[in-house]
């Protein structure tokens, strides 16, 4: 008998039972009936399939895909989900890819989640601290699917910079030479050139979260509209160098994509180049993260893409994680 079905017949014998006292004059009736009903009911030891037997709706309300919004891990993910190029569960689906574009090499991680909270970031240390580590390291610690390196918030010596990890503001200032990205409480992107302080201002005013927020840049999407590049813009914009970027593709949808340098098989690209492909790639808003030799793209606990060994430690990373609980993995 299917879900539907079943459904249907169990609210037509609870009817039928509670009018029975009203209209059937013996009780034996009245006792068979619920004798045939505890014969359709699933065994008692499995109170699961009993409750999902009773409310097959309400388990799948019940069941929330959450994490907290602090520094701590997410969930374990489960090594049966994983395959050579993704991963899959109830929570979230990471679909990793290399793309051959003539002199450069791309890898990029298309990942869609069910909540916002599994976008996270991690630090080497803590945040007022100058520490630095492996991003492998730090993606093994904070237990991600997939991770990149962030903005290394603890580089900058003048500390003139805008970065929140997990609803902890680590300083406010802003530096009217750099972009910022700020990711709110629903995973949404936004996106500030030159640090603009008038719409920084009211974006703060505006009642949303500022979980995650980073100064680098340059912005390269920005409401769906590729950006012309300052030649001006700090980290080489006119040079062919190994970059990386995060894009929103739409709601709790992105990519991340590592353009490899630097080798014989990949020379790299410039940041004009980089806004381009990330329009291509439909993103609504991008960003540019830190590049050259710190651009680091790990999955499943390895390196993605051709690059081995030689990592730069660095300050914090970019991740996904599983919201589902080890307990209701699924064999």
């Amino acid at each position: 008998m299917n879900r539907p079905t079943r459904t249907i017949l169990t609210v037509l014998c609870v009817l039928m039972i509670l009018a029975l006292p009203l209209l059937v004059p013996s009780p034996r009736l009245l006792d068979s009936a619920v004798e045939r009903m505890m014969d359709e009911m699933p065994e008692a030891e499995d109170a699961g399939a009993l409750y999902d037997w009773l409310l097959p709706s309400a388990r799948a309300e019940a069941t929330s895909y959450s994490l907290p919004v602090d520094l701590t891990p997410g969930f374990e993910p489960n090594p049966a989900c994983f395959t050579e190029d993704g991963y899959q569960d109830d929570s979230i689906t990471v679909r990793m890819e290399t793309r051959d574009e003539g002199d450069v090499n791309y890898c990029l991680a298309f990942v869609t989640v069910k909540s916002p909270t599994q976008l996270r970031t991690g630090s080497a240390g803590s945040l007022k601290s100058s520490k630095y580590a492996r991003i492998s390291s730090m993606a093994a610690k904070y237990k991600a699917i997939v991770a990149i390196n962030g903005d290394n918030f603890a580089n900058d010596p003048q500390k003139t910079t805008y970065e929140y990890r997990m609803g902890q503001k680590i300083r406010n200032k802003t530096n009217r030479k750099k972009d910022i990205l700020i990711i709110d409480e629903n995973g949404d992107f936004h996106l500030f050139v030159k640090s603009d302080k008038e719409l920084l201002a009211a974006y703060e005013k505006s009642g949303h979260q500022i979980v995650n927020a980073f100064t680098f840049g340059p912005a390269l999407v920005i409401d769906g509209e590729t950006q012309q590049i300052d030649t001006s813009y700090g980290y080489n914009p006119k040079g062919k160098e190994p970059r990386m970027a995060i894009g929103q593709l739409g709601p709790l949808s992105y990519v991340l994509v590592m353009a490899e340098g630097r080798s014989k098989n990949s020379e790299g690209v410039t940041q004009q180049a980089l806004a381009d492909y990330m329009g291509a790639l439909g993103c609504v808003q991008a960003f540019n993260l830190d590049g050259g030799n710190s651009a680091e793209m790990v999955f499943n606990g390895a390196f993605y893409g051709s690059r081995t060994g030689n990592e730069r430690d660095q300050s914090d990373i970019i991740y996904f994680a599983t919201a589902v609980d080890p307990v209701n993995w699924k064999e």
